[in-house]
């Protein structure tokens, strides 16, 4: 029996549990060139809420009615397939279900299954590419540089952080709350870390940034940006990875169009905004992959994960996700 989530209506603001409905199915014969998976983990990510919009992205939305978007650990059941074996270790965007009937196109081996699995959907997978990709392509570390990360707890952000250190940074992280800023300073070793719900988050940035920020990667836009913003430095890097205080906010408008003061600082501090997209550098994928296994290996890449269980919790998790309620990388093991 497979149980899968699909997008039964598309969500005007917050996703909400009548968006989605559980469905189940027996499972289909494999044809030739089909692999039948049991998944593992399923991944959570914050792009996940764009996928439910119809409007124009850099990637098709879900259709109404078919399965949600998402990355998965499986293992392999049953192969027609001249590529996997049963046993194999396999991830891909097989969707939020349980034991997928796909294609072996979508699907390829684990990296290193040596390593703890949930691994490949978090610090060794996507979302560390995403933060090794940003780094090297927009944000340019070097030694003695300000970095600011914000959603520094998260799968990415926590990532981004511990590779500023690697390249000599002074790293400065943004969070939700005191549990997740002594996590990053005391457990990641970021520089310092402030909770942007302090009533003070502001004037304590520029106390720390007072010399200015080199990099600001930006995950959630909002209140952070606005914090960052006056205390960019000429040249600095704003590598764009998301925006998620916006996401469930389409139709919101700003208090202050702050656009024509941006672009006018755009130029005369020769600033570099960029969003990208890690999909679009799969040349370096290897190249991200073998950087990432070693700094793991050589213990200077910590992680921490929120694992939710079960299929049935899935979409009260997401919604948590893009409230910040997790801490660490979000995922749901289904077997």
């Amino acid at each position: 029996m497979n149980r899968k989530i699909i997008l039964k209506s598309r969500p005007e603001k917050e996703p909400l549990k009548e968006n989605f409905q559980i469905v189940e199915g027996d499972l289909n014969p494999v044809q030739p060139g089909q692999v039948q998976l049991k998944s593992i983990y399923l991944s959570l990510d914050p792009y996940m809420r764009g996928r439910m919009n119809a409007g124009r992205s850099y990637a098709k939305p879900v259709e109404l009615g078919t399965v949600m978007e998402g990355e998965a650990v499986s293992e392999v059941i049953e192969s027609n397939s001249d590529k996997f074996i049963q046993g194999d270790i396999v991830i891909g965007r097989t969707g939020w279900q349980t034991m997928p009937l796909v294609s072996d196109k979508v699907i390829e081996k684990v990296h290193n299954p040596d390593l703890p699995l949930s691994l490949a959907l978090g610090t060794l997978g996507m979302p560390g590419r995403t933060a090794y990709i940003g780094m090297m392509n927009i944000g340019n570390p070097k030694e003695g540089e300000t970095l600011v990360v914000s959603a520094a707890s998260g799968a990415v952000g926590s990532v981004v952080g511990q590779i500023g250190k690697i390249y000599g940074c002074n790293v400065i992280g943004v969070v939700g709350n005191e549990e997740k800023s002594d996590y990053v300073k005391d457990e990641l070793d970021f520089d310092h870390c402030l909770n942007y719900n302090d009533d003070n988050f502001e004037k304590k940035l520029g106390e720390i940034c007072k010399d200015g920020v080199d990099i600001y990667w930006e995950n959630v836009g909002g209140k952070t940006f606005n914090a960052v913003y006056p205390h960019l430095r000429d040249f600095a890097r704003i590598p764009v990875c998301g925006v998620i205080s916006m996401y469930n906010n389409q139709s919101q408008q700003l208090e202050e169009d702050r656009l024509p003061m941006l672009l006018r600082n755009v130029l005369t501090w020769r600033l570099r905004i960029q969003g990208f997209i890690v999909r679009e550098f799969p040349e370096q994928q290897l190249e991200a992959m073998q950087h990432l296994e070693k700094w793991y290996l050589e213990g200077k890449l910590k992680y921490r994960e929120d694992i939710v269980e079960g299929l049935d919790n899935m979409v009260e998790a997401f919604q948590g996700l893009l409230k910040g309620e997790n801490f660490g990388k979000l995922l749901v093991k289904v077997n």
